[in-house]
């Protein structure tokens, strides 16, 4: 498989696998998810996307069991974590209200708790999870160099920040922010257009997609998107999900789907989408059935 650089001394694998339900499967024991990282690795997808929230901040210990149980498996992978969301749930059940934290302190000690929980010694990269409004930049800024710094973390980036968020928190760094993790899918076109792929893409930074099947929408739905999308599937031997996949991987910017899925046999198929590859007037027969209309 195809790797992309995200730093000049850090690469994924093209294809990214999420981890957001690995802790709501019915087989959450240390086996089944190293069989979960072993069908990726089979493909040559070496990049797992966790956060401390998923689960209800307990995701990263159950991929933390795996990793106790089969130590080898760490330096076959690369590790994405996130923080500064903190909801009403696990280790933040006592606080009143969902909201976002990037002081140094809270940063520290998320950062301090994933590499715990994942029984780790570094993250290979640290996301922002959302933007905060009361986001100090120098501080965060200052904060995340010192994280680089000390090896607690390899990189670090953002996810949903819009341009002028990336711009702010990079302004009181050093460290070159690494990549954006955003929503982007057939379900959801509109950062081809708003701005936040040019953005990334002028500036060479490799984008990270988040449900890039429209949250499973893109699987059950009917209507003109649904029968385009089936007669490329159709075409190139593949299902729905595939031909989703390779309408992002067919962008020049090296957009980086992120896919999670419980299920082994799924998981052992997320690599089908290389095996489409979309002519542009095919790439453009599936946006305007997205868009509802043809372009102008």
């Amino acid at each position: 498989m195809k790797r992309v650089d995200i730093t000049p001394d850090l690469s994924f694998s093209r294809l990214v696998y999420g981890m957001w339900r690995v802790a709501d499967d019915t087989d959450i024991s240390p086996e089944h998810v190293a069989a979960k990282i072993d069908a990726c690795l089979a493909q040559g997808i070496t990049t797992i996307d966790q956060a401390d929230i998923y689960g209800g901040y307990v995701a990263e210990g159950v991929l933390g069991a795996a990793l106790a149980a089969r130590p080898e498996l760490r330096n076959k992978i690369e590790i994405v974590t996130k923080c500064d969301i903190v909801a009403p749930a696990g280790r933040y059940a006592d606080r009143s209200v969902k909201h976002y934290d990037t002081s140094a302190a809270h940063v520290q000690l998320s950062v301090d708790c994933s590499l715990r929980d994942m029984q780790v010694d570094h993250i290979d990269l640290l996301l922002l999870h959302r933007p905060d409004p009361l986001m100090d930049h120098a501080e965060t800024g200052n904060t995340l160099d010192a994280l680089v710094n000390s090896g607690k973390v390899r990189a670090v980036g953002v996810s949903n920040f819009r341009p002028y968020d990336w711009e702010l928190l990079q302004s009181g760094m050093k460290t070159q922010l690494a990549t954006n993790q955003i929503e982007i899918s057939l379900a959801e076109i509109s950062p081809f257009t708003n701005g936040d792929i040019a953005f990334h893409q002028r500036q060479g930074h490799a984008m990270m997609a988040w449900s890039p099947l429209g949250g499973g929408g893109l699987m059950t739905q009917s209507g003109q998107l649904a029968e385009r999308m089936d007669a490329v599937a159709k075409e190139h031997g593949v299902d729905r999900a595939a031909v989703a996949v390779a309408f992002l991987l067919r962008h020049p910017s090296k957009i980086l789907p992120v896919l999670g899925t419980n299920n082994l046999a799924r998981i052992g198929s997320i690599s089908d989408a290389l095996k489409v590859d979309l002519s542009r007037e095919v790439w453009f027969q599936l946006y305007e059935a997205a868009l509802g209309h043809e372009v102008a």
